[in-house]
């Protein structure tokens, strides 16, 4: 079984970037089929907990959960509202705390919503160049939802569609992610020892 992780930074309740994600996770459901779990997180819920771990370095047993289920996802969805022609600072700080190796080579669909259409371009000059650096794997078609798209959703609907495809199809062909662990060839203590004292 595969399985897809939705991530929502929407602040308020209810919140159309929580509605955008639930639609873009029925979506993918429908484009994975019954094999495949979709599970949604908001941010919101753990604000204090990714700010507590910004400050302390260590992310609390709450936190911890949602990192894991960052790391064992096979794809990704992540949603934010847009503020100030980017991406919110909750999202940025999620990302923060997140492991880079967790999202490495991961298909991410990528999504905002925000006021006006003019914000639509942050999912190309904010976020993409974000999970490019992290070296994620966004999905092509990357899905925007301003006010005005939720009257008249015919088009909306249509990215959505193609967006879910797309991050279906790179799930079910992305080759399995092999993750090292570098206590597993530790180097000996003597050897360490050797080279601070050729110094």
């Amino acid at each position: 079984m595969t399985s897809v992780l939705t991530i929502s930074a929407g602040l308020s309740q209810p919140s159309s970037t929580r509605l955008l994600a639930d639609r873009l996770s029925t979506a993918v459901r429908g484009e994975q089929g019954e094999e495949t779990a979709v599970d949604v997180v908001e941010l919101r819920d753990h604000a204090h907990d990714i700010t507590d771990n910004l400050l302390t370095g260590f992310a609390n047993q709450r936190l911890r959960q949602v990192l894991e289920l960052v790391d064992g996802a096979d794809g990704l969805v992540l949603t934010s509202p847009v503020f100030t022609a980017s991406y919110s600072g909750l999202f940025k700080s999620f990302v923060d705390v997140v492991d880079p190796e967790s999202v490495r080579y991961k298909p991410v669909l990528l999504a905002a919503t925000g006021g006006t259409e003019r914000h639509s371009l942050v999912l190309e000059h904010a976020l993409r160049p974000l999970l490019s650096y992290l070296r994620a794997q966004p999905v092509p078609t990357a899905v925007y939802a301003a006010s005005a798209d939720w009257g008249n959703d015919t088009e909306l609907n249509q990215r959505i569609t193609r967006a879910a495809g797309e991050l279906a199809t790179a799930v079910r062909t992305e080759p399995e992610r092999v993750r090292t662990d570098p206590f597993d060839d530790p180097v000996p203590f003597e050897q360490l020892f050797q080279d601070t004292t050729a110094h």
